[in-house]
């Protein structure tokens, strides 16, 4: 049984898959959910263009946590939306950590398994450094 879960949201179908499984567990187990969407910087650029870049994307990812909102409610869930910045494995993990979740749940991209290897990916590094359950979905 869960007391908190969170999930990371980019507004992808793999995203959207690993909000409804989620809100599920949240709704079965009684669970707060906590709801984080990530913006990352960009590698280039100078103060002023990348603060403006950043709130641009603040603001895309409230909405994105918006449209949400109402499953939420539909389902009796307490939950907490959040937009964090950098980059996303880290803040999952660091936002788990502050919250003391007990469970972090992740979409899978699909990538093919060669360039996971290569690349890796935001779910794989929660994994590895999380410390706690992660349910990666597919």
């Amino acid at each position: 049984m869960y007391r908190k879960i969170l999930v990371g949201y980019d507004g992808s179908a793999a995203g959207r898959k690993a909000f409804e499984a989620a809100l599920e567990l949240a709704a079965k187990d009684g669970a707060e959910l906590y709801v984080l969407s990530v913006v990352r910087p960009p590698e280039v650029g100078d103060d002023v263009e990348t603060e403006a870049v950043i709130e641009n994307s603040r603001q895309y990812h409230r909405r994105l946590l918006a449209e949400l909102k109402p499953q939420v409610a539909a389902k009796g869930v307490k939950a907490h939306f959040e937009v964090g910045v950098g980059h996303p494995a880290e803040q999952i993990i660091y936002d788990a950590d502050r919250h003391g979740v007990d469970l972090v749940v992740v979409g899978d991209r699909g990538r093919s398994k060669f360039v996971r290897l290569l690349l890796g990916s935001v779910s794989k590094q929660v994994v590895q450094y999380a410390g706690r359950p992660v349910l990666v979905v597919r």
